[in-house]
């Protein structure tokens, strides 16, 4: 199947999601100083189910439409932080806040709590997993939705340049960057941290507990590897950043995935387009890592 039937088949996996054609609504509930710009607490009506709250930084006084990048914060088991992550850190990241490098790029950011953080902590993850089974809907789909119509949001602001938006995150955020742009080709960049995780190398690891119940989608290893998911996102710009000694990037699969997207790339025309970059380390972000991607970002974006 060629790349859009992927996109529609990938997203049917998705189970029994909201319309994509909802509208969106947007309440500002506060804005301050930030950094070298500004900080809008917005709550975002997305899906028709349940309000999300979100954190947007923007340049103080840009002349005109910025580049933009979606943020997808992490798990870590740490379901109180949430969208803080993008404006506090946390330990797996180095400093400062990518909310504070993506404003010293000139850009718009836009951070969404998911289901079960941060302002949306409330039922567990495990709780919300089997209601949402019952009703034939995956919270991971339910999760890629309300992150699809975060783009939705972020690419229709007048602040926002829709031909220039990244999307990046460390560990769920990772995963959740490749998949926002395999399925949305508006996405011109895509950095994934320490989550570029094959399947099959899970499985034969015996690691699939490292990864929570959201991770998990009915049939999809009949239709798709990661490989295969992160091939969606050819011909476009895609940096993945990975350490050696990551239990949940097990180095066989990252050796399939890069090679899988190597020879994605190359018949795509874009061979420079694809980048893996394995560093000594476990599941974090390293020093080089971090100025790898801000090159990557003020290069491509």
């Amino acid at each position: 199947m060629n790349a859009d039937e992927g996109r529609s088949r990938l997203y049917e996996l998705l189970g029994d999601l909201p319309p994509g054609n909802l509208p969106i609504r947007s309440t500002c509930i506060g804005e301050e100083p930030y950094g070298s710009g500004v900080l809008e607490k917005l709550v975002l009506d997305l899906n028709g189910v349940e309000t999300v709250p979100a954190y947007l930084v923007r340049p103080a006084d840009a002349a005109s439409p910025c580049p933009a990048v979606l943020y997808n914060h992490a798990h870590g088991g740490d379901f109180e932080l949430g969208k803080d992550e993008f404006i506090r850190g946390r330990s797996a990241l180095q400093s400062p806040p990518w909310a504070e490098e993506v404003l010293r790029l000139g850009c718009v950011g836009l951070c969404i709590d998911t289901w079960a953080f941060g302002e949306r902590l409330g039922r567990t993850q495990s709780e919300i997993f089997k209601e949402m089974l019952w009703h034939g809907q995956v919270l991971w789909g339910m999760m890629v939705y309300d992150n699809l119509r975060a783009m939705d949001f972020l690419a229709g602001r007048d602040d926002v340049d829709a031909e220039r938006i990244a999307t990046l995150g460390i560990s769920m955020g990772s995963t959740m960057a490749w998949w926002t742009a395999a399925l949305d080709t508006r996405i011109k960049v895509c950095i994934d941290l320490c989550c570029l995780t094959d399947f099959d190398a899970l499985i034969e690891t015996k690691h699939l507990n490292g990864h929570g119940f959201y991770y998990f989608v009915p049939d999809l290893l009949r239709h798709f590897s990661a490989g295969d998911i992160n091939a969606l996102i050819a011909p476009r710009h895609h940096l993945g950043l990975a350490g050696n000694h990551d239990r949940l990037t097990p180095p066989a699969g990252l050796d399939r995935i890069d090679t899988q997207l190597k020879r994605v790339y190359h018949e795509c025309g874009a061979p420079d387009a694809w980048k893996l970059l394995r560093y000594e380390c476990g599941h974090m972000e390293t020093a080089e890592m971090r100025a790898e991607a801000v090159t990557y970002l003020k290069s491509f974006l």
